[in-house]
């Protein structure tokens, strides 16, 4: 699919997408609660979707209705010898500990960028936990069978904290009270806070210290039939609000201020970038100020997902902004440092990357031209934006990409006032 964006100034409003990081998380707690679970707002990325899928391969029985998907479950009880995870890693590192409360052997796919994403951690915790493991050296397909049992175990949080997410989850369902998880060089500590929410919504509760140590409590006594409502995305409308910040003003909806997720960090980069920023109750209004935009200093070690919305940003900002936490980007669904260095080099974008640093050139007028999004869903979101302030149409290849995490991105830039053709 090609996409073809105009310039344009946007105004109106948008809700926003419902967070595939929360969809995801309540679809694995649906699957280890035995009863029903109600999930409201449910999302319908690739990534929601595979997720869906995963839990019925591992027992779940799912209906959707007009507003909700409701899952009945009696616990991991997988119905077949494989189960795919599509191009999801949250997928893939969730549960697969969670599949490895059964018994029973089964075969872990995934597919794209997924079968080159390293998932050596497996290998070195999981014999650790009593489960069998065949990976094919580190990457996908993985072989596992367990029953996994809780034991106090150290892990590496640096790679990502996806892996500690199935670990918690697994060893909640497990009844691993008595149990303690260390973490070591935890990045991205927000979507941990998220997963021990969704848990604790769902009858179990985690301790942590600093989130450095990790113990369970007996599971509390809850209702047969749990209703969780998925948040919006603040990982999709990081997107929306800096196409708002730079071609705006546009009102963004359904975001949850007080939200664990990560990527509300967003807000803190458009406020240092100068754009014009008020509330109305937890609507956003978000445009351009008279000041014109500036270039900002941000962290996003913790929350890696923002660099392509914030590269889009700092494109159009004055002077030279510095994003740091570009170690994090490497095992994405593209390296997104090279990625955005190189696409947005078409743009007349200059990107440095220096160690762990990513510096951005801001410019007047973003160039018109064709980008390839790499195929990964981010990248061609990016790129969507920025056209937005282009000196002609943006032509984006592969644009199907957006589909793994936010099916409807161009569309919403169209009912915002956007011309996009889609080829």
């Amino acid at each position: 699919m090609r996409a073809i964006v105009y310039p344009a100034s946007l105004s109106g409003s948008q809700v926003a997408p419902a967070s595939k990081s929360s969809m995801q998380r309540a679809c694995a707690a649906a699957l280890l609660h035995q009863g029903k679970s109600q999930i409201f707002n449910p999302g319908h990325s690739n990534d929601d979707l595979a997720a869906i899928d995963v839990i019925q391969k591992l027992g779940a029985k799912v209906q959707h209705h007009s507003d909700h998907v409701e899952v009945n479950s009696n616990g991991v009880q997988p119905i077949g010898p494989e189960m795919n995870c599509g191009e999801s890693g949250l997928g893939i590192r969730m549960f697969t500990p969670i599949a490895a409360l059964s018994n029973q052997p089964i075969t872990i796919q995934g597919k794209g960028s997924l079968v080159k994403r390293p998932m050596h951690f497996f290998d070195e915790i999981l014999p650790a936990l009593g489960v069998q493991i065949n990976s094919s050296n580190g990457f996908l397909p993985i072989s596992i069978q367990g029953p996994l049992k809780p034991s106090d175990i150290t892990v590496d949080g640096s790679l990502s904290s996806q892996f500690l997410t199935g670990l918690l989850m697994a060893y909640a369902a497990a009844d691993a009270t008595g149990s303690t998880i260390n973490v070591n060089h935890l990045k991205s500590k927000p979507y941990i806070d998220l997963t021990l929410a969704v848990l604790k919504h769902f009858g179990w509760e985690v301790n942590h210290e600093n989130h450095e140590q990790f113990t369970f409590k007996p599971r509390t006594t809850v209702h047969q039939t749990i209703q969780y409502t998925v948040e919006g995305d603040w990982s999709g409308a990081a997107f929306l609000l800096v196409a708002g910040a730079i071609a705006g003003p546009i009102t963004v909806k359904g975001l949850q201020l007080h939200s664990t997720q990560a990527d509300k960090a967003v807000m803190n980069a458009l406020k240092s970038a100068n754009a014009s920023i008020s509330f109305i109750e937890e609507d956003i209004l978000i445009g351009a100020n008279e000041d014109g935009l500036k270039a900002f200093d941000f962290d996003a070690t913790d929350c890696p997902d923002l660099f392509p919305p914030l590269v889009a940003l700092a494109s159009l900002c004055k002077g030279m902004t510095t994003i740091k936490g570009v170690s994090r980007l490497a095992h994405k669904e593209s390296d997104r440092g090279l990625t955005l260095q190189k696409e947005f080099a078409k743009l007349g974008v200059k990107i440095i990357l220096d160690g762990d640093l990513m510096k951005i050139e801001g410019v007047e007028k973003i160039q018109a031209n064709s980008v390839f999004s790499q195929h990964d869903h981010r990248i061609a979101m990016a790129c969507g934006v920025a056209a937005l302030r282009a000196t002609g149409p943006i032509e984006i290849t592969e644009a199907e990409a957006i589909n793994k995490s936010y099916t409807d991105f161009f569309q919403h830039l169209q009912n915002l006032g956007a011309k996009v053709d889609i080829q």
